[in-house]
This record gives structure tokens, C-alpha cells and sequence, in this order.
């Protein structure tokens, strides 16, 4: 990070409640922070956010770390391995949709205020969701650019119907998940990418070579024991492929990444891993306790394989635990 960008970010970004490196991170509400930022402030944004909007409040995450279930389903062991916990998507009511859907027009609204011309966005999503958080950013007045593909084969989906195993052996209720959509947004940019990319640093994606673009295909394996371990989240992602979209996000190598959802600050350490400055929001005190531990040491964590393998799609995966 450059001297100015140092300057400028200690200057908007007074009083976090947790410093590491070039890592910040504030407590609260999302929307509240965005709105109290200045315009063209950060440079990209890398995000996992909630889609029931319901999963992450209090009494859900009571029910969670109680392991009671409530709006999140606690799978059985397989073959000898715990499932995570997985937020029951399929039982959102069209008003739960048509509120996720205004949430995230607002949402987007604020991040395309403070995003400097060109910067991008990545949004973590779900296949069951995805069209309307596309939609929501799209009337937000952000471009969409298309989405990275997360391949990674996890225990989502797949089984026989519910107390029906045996009556209906030969049916899956849903396909077993294979892959994750990563939605793909900018903030228009100013003029030509070059004279955006002159003036803001912002407007493309960094390659991995001089020989090998970003691509938008990524293989991943599942998250580690020994970072689930680490960051007690149900929704961490693994660093491997964290400092792999992290480090596309600012095309020159400068600026800020944010992460207004942060949880326990597995992006910011991907950030921090590849040497960027970033900023994270997260409302829960829980996850920013654990983020306090977790992002120092996620940041030191060696991946399996390079960025390089991972974007060959004709490789392997894994199955999640």
C-alpha cells in the first residue's frame, strides 16, 4: 500500500476495534458504516453476507452455538466426519425474499457510493438466491461483470426425501452442490479503463502472470479442520481461495479492500496474507472476539496448492467434511 493510500485510510477509517497489520476492523451495522464513509473511498470489496437475513441475528446464532437448529440445520456425522451447520435457505417465505431482495438494493446503493470509480465487487452467494441479489445490486446502479465459479463439492443437497428415505431411494430432492456463485459487480468507471485506472487504481482485475489472466473458474477444496479450528464460523471460506479473489480485486496491487460482512475476518486476513490494507465490519461481538485470534493466524497459514492450480477447472476436487 502506498504512503497516500496509508494516510487516506487512517483518515476515514478513525477508531476500529481490532488492528492487525494493515487489517481493521469496526463493530456495527453495515449499512450504518457505509452511510457515515465518504464517496470513492474504497477500492474493492470481497464478501460472504447473510442471505436469510434472519441466520445471523441474536436468537439465531444463540440457537447455532447451542447447536438447537432453528433457522440453521445441523446435518448428521458421514463417514465419520461432522457436517457444518447450513442456514435453511429453502425455507424463505416471498416476503423473506421480497425483504432480502430491497435489503440488498440499499445495500448496494451505499457500496456504490463509497466504491471509487471502477472498483469491483464479489459477492459470495447461493444458487438459491443469487438471481435476486443480482437483481438488487444490478438496480443499484452497479455493472455486472459476470460471476466467479467456486468449484467445490460440499454435503449440501443430495439426500432422499425427508422420512421417506427408504419408500424413494432412487431420488435426490436437490442436486448434490457442486460449485458456488461468486457474483461479479463494478461501479462504472471514468472515461477509459486506462484513465480510471491512472486516477482511481480501480477498473480491471489483476492477473495471476503475465501469461495467465484471472479466470472466472476456481477450484477449491473445502475449508480446512485447521482453519475451521481457528475462526469458529459456520460460513468461513478457505484462505486458498480467499487470497485468490482478494488478491484480483485491485488491479494495481493498491487501494483498500472491504468487507462489510467480515464474521471472523477470514477475508481481511486473505488481504493481509497477500499484502493489501482492508477494512471489515461486522456487528456480532462473538465473531469480532474471534476474529481478534483468527486473523493473525489464518494470515500465516500456508495453502495447499498455488493460485495457479486452482484456476485449472480440469483438476480434481474434494468432498466436504
Amino acid at each position: 500500500m502506498t504512503d497516500t493510500a496509508a494516510a487516506l485510510q487512517d483518515t476515514i477509517f478513525p477508531m476500529p476495534v481490532f488492528t492487525h497489520g494493515q487489517a481493521k476492523i469496526y463493530q456495527g451495522d453495515c449499512l450504518d458504516w457505509l452511510a457515515s464513509q465518504p464517496e470513492n473511498s474504497i477500492h474493492g470489496c470481497v464478501t460472504d453476507p447473510p442471505y436469510g437475513l434472519v441466520e445471523y441475528t441474536a436468537h439465531e446464532q444463540k440457537k447455532l452455538r447451542s447447536r438447537k437448529g432453528g433457522v440453521w440445520r445441523i446435518p448428521p456425522s458421514y463417514d465419520g466426519h461432522t457436517r457444518s451447520p447450513l442456514p435453511r435457505f429453502t425455507t424463505l417465505t416471498s416476503a423473506d425474499l421480497e425483504h432480502l431482495q430491497r435489503f440488498f438494493e440499499q445495500w448496494g446503493e451505499e457500496l456504490k457510493r463509497v466504491l471509487v470509480p471502477g472498483g469491483h465487487v464479489m459477492v459470495a452467494a447461493n444458487p438459491l438466491v443469487s438471481h435476486l441479489v443480482s437483481v438488487a445490486l444490478y438496480k443499484a446502479g452497479l455493472e455486472r461483470r459476470g460471476e466467479i465459479v467456486r468449484l467445490v463439492q460440499t454435503m449440501r443437497g443430495g439426500d432422499r426425501p425427508k422420512n421417506a428415505h427408504e419408500e424413494f431411494a432412487d431420488v435426490s430432492v436437490m442436486p448434490r452442490s457442486q460449485w458456488e456463485p461468486w457474483l461479479l459487480f463494478r461501479k462504472h468507471p471514468e472515461g477509459t479503463i486506462a484513465d480510471n485506472l491512472r486516477k482511481w487504481k480501480a477498473g480491471g482485475l489483476r492477473r495471476i502472470s503475465d501469461e495467465q489472466p484471472f479466470g472466472d473458474v476456481i477450484k477449491s477444496s473445502p475449508t480446512r479442520a485447521k482453519e475451521r479450528k481457528i475462526a469458529n464460523h459456520p460460513s468461513l471460506k478457505p484462505q486458498e481461495f480467499l487470497r485468490q479473489v482478494v488478491r484480483a480485486i485491485l488491479p494495481l496491487g493498491e487501494g483498500v479492500v472491504l468487507d462489510p460482512f467480515c464474521g471472523s475476518g477470514s477475508t481481511l486476513a486473505a488481504a493481509e496474507a497477500v499484502g493489501y490494507a482492508s477494512v471489515g465490519v461486522e456487528l456480532d461481538s462473538a465473531y469480532i472476539e474471534i476474529a481478534r485470534e483468527a486473523v493473525p493466524q489464518l494470515a500465516e497459514i500456508k495453502p495447499n496448492s498455488s493460485a495457479k492450480k486452482d484456476h485449472d477447472p480440469g483438476k480434481s476436487t474434494s468432498r466436504e467434511a
